[in-house]
């Protein structure tokens, strides 16, 4: 779950899997898989990098390097 902040100064905690997208557009909306929509005061590199670290702490990140490197895959040949 990530923390961010709506443009009334509510914390809104999301849990950062079910992010879709996100756009600056200018302020920061997040759409999630289920279509719902929040706009955030955080920017999009904000965001990106609350939910990078999420991804970090639940053993997330870097699956697709573990997944080339198992399929004997290198990224020249993707």
């Amino acid at each position: 779950m990530i923390t961010l902040t709506t443009l009334r100064q509510a914390p809104l905690v999301l849990n950062a899997i079910l992010i879709e997208s996100i756009r600056s557009t200018p302020d920061t909306t997040i759409q999630l898989v289920g279509g719902q929509t929040y706009i955030v005061k955080e920017s999009l590199e904000e965001v990106k990098a609350a939910t990078i670290d999420f991804y970090r702490q639940v053993g997330l990140a870097g699956l697709n390097s573990i997944r080339r490197f198992e399929d004997g895959r290198r990224k020249e040949e993707e």
